[in-house]
């Protein structure tokens, strides 16, 4: 199939006088991304693996604090979990919620503040002992700190875990009470950029190392592990990524199983954040793909597999992309795995490490949102946005804007 390449549209005039030959962040100096208005979103892009280092340094020098505060709260008899966030904050639930569970034996809920809010009743009520485990770059979301106070009226019991970036967020300053936890990550997590990128990769982090704090020795192991993929992506797989970017794709459809398929529910909410608009993203289980949702596939689609390395949960996803490029298969697909050369049929094939080598499905969630992040960014570029403020309309903002909050009266929900 032929495809068409768009040149990037950019001001020729203005970028002449730039060095592109000195490669900082994603190929560019960090004079170039200031021009092209991309520094931020690049440079935090390119941290994320040593982030998560850090990220997990910082949680190992907590173990004490968190181990006491979650064994109080999981003691509790019917205990029920709920992981909650707005936007991409709540896409960290969604994969988080079945690992969660799986490793805790806690039930597990994901639920997103924008319904929280919105529904109280319900999730939440007078028999409810409830860990809320709440996730917030800024912390500064209007729905964030109505839905804790919500949380203490309606419930019988609410231990608050707060996982944030910003120690000056209204989230984070609204904690100290008791039965009340902060977890607040390193500073370069605090994102600058409009689009989430390494304070959601170390978010999501975080929360999968709180379900594993008994195992924690063997989880800080296969971080190291993470921390090469991550490096991998970005340093061997952003020329190709690049060239991607350059292809005529209006849509862009991202599957993934498990908790892989918060990260494709993530993956579009970032390709259509970064371009404006200009690609609508769709995202998907592979098996839930099969009924109707396939028929969005069109010669504009960028098909991107999220590929599971459990090999029993790949046999339905290589069965899904046998059947994709049977029929319409799209303009161009791609695939991240973490040992190479076992789906046939892709355009490009993002393999993260050799045979024999392997890390919990759960942390594949974490890398594999990594190479839509470097697609999304050129692709940005190649629409003559700016990475850091795609939306210069205003459209969307850094911090959600605009969002009253009303006064709950149960008695009048109830009539």
């Amino acid at each position: 199939m032929k495809r068409k390449v768009i040149k990037m549209n950019l001001d020729d005039n203005k970028f002449q006088n730039l060095d592109f030959s000195k490669a900082t962040y994603l190929g560019y100096t960090h004079e170039a991304l200031k021009m092209l208005g991309g520094i931020h979103t690049a440079r935090e892009i390119d941290q994320q693996p040593e982030l998560w280092l850090k990220t997990t340094a910082l949680l190992a020098g907590c173990l004490p604090e968190l181990r006491a505060f979650l064994g109080t709260a999981f003691s509790e008899e019917k205990l029920e979990v709920i992981l909650t966030g707005a936007g991409s904050s709540a896409y960290i639930g969604s994969i988080l919620k079945g690992p969660f569970q799986k490793n805790t034996g806690k039930h597990t809920r994901a639920i997103g503040t924008t319904e929280l809010l919105t529904h109280p009743l319900h999730y939440f009520n007078e028999q409810d002992v409830v860990l809320l485990v709440s996730f917030a770059r800024s912390g500064n979301s209007p729905e964030s700190v109505a839905v804790l106070e919500l949380a203490d009226r309606l419930c019988k019991k609410v231990y608050h875990l707060i996982v944030t970036c910003s120690a000056t967020g209204r989230l984070a300053m609204s904690t100290g009470g008791e039965n009340e936890y902060l977890f607040l990550l390193p500073g370069q997590a605090d994102d600058q950029s409009l689009v989430m990128t390494s304070s959601f990769t170390s978010m999501l982090l975080a929360g999968l190392a709180l379900s594993r704090l008994e195992d924690f020795a063997q989880f800080s192991e296969q971080v190291d592990i993470l921390a090469a993929y991550g490096r991998k992506v970005i340093q061997e797989y952003a020329p190709r990524l690049k060239e991607v970017a350059a292809l005529d794709f209006r849509r862009a459809i991202f599957l993934g199983s498990g908790a892989l398929q918060g990260t494709a529910e993530e993956a579009q909410l970032k390709m259509l954040e970064m371009t404006a608009g200009s690609v609508i993203g769709k995202s998907d289980s592979f098996l839930a793909f099969r009924h109707g949702p396939k028929a969005v596939i069109d010669a504009s689609s960028l098909m991107v597999y999220l590929f599971s390395n459990e090999p029993y949960s790949l046999q339905y996803e290589k069965d899904l992309v046998a059947a994709v490029n049977a029929g319409e298969r799209g303009l161009y697909s791609i695939g991240v795995m973490e040992n190479g050369s076992q789906v046939e049929g892709l355009d490009l094939e993002i393999s993260l490490t050799g045979p024999g080598k392997k890390i919990d499905e759960a942390l594949l969630a974490v890398c594999g949102i990594v190479p839509v992040q470097v697609l999304g960014f050129y692709k940005s570029l190649q629409c003559g946005l700016r990475p850091d403020n795609p939306s210069d309309s205003g459209t969307i903002t850094r911090i959600v804007q605009g969002v009253n909050i009303y006064p709950f009266n149960r008695n009048i929900q109830e009539d």
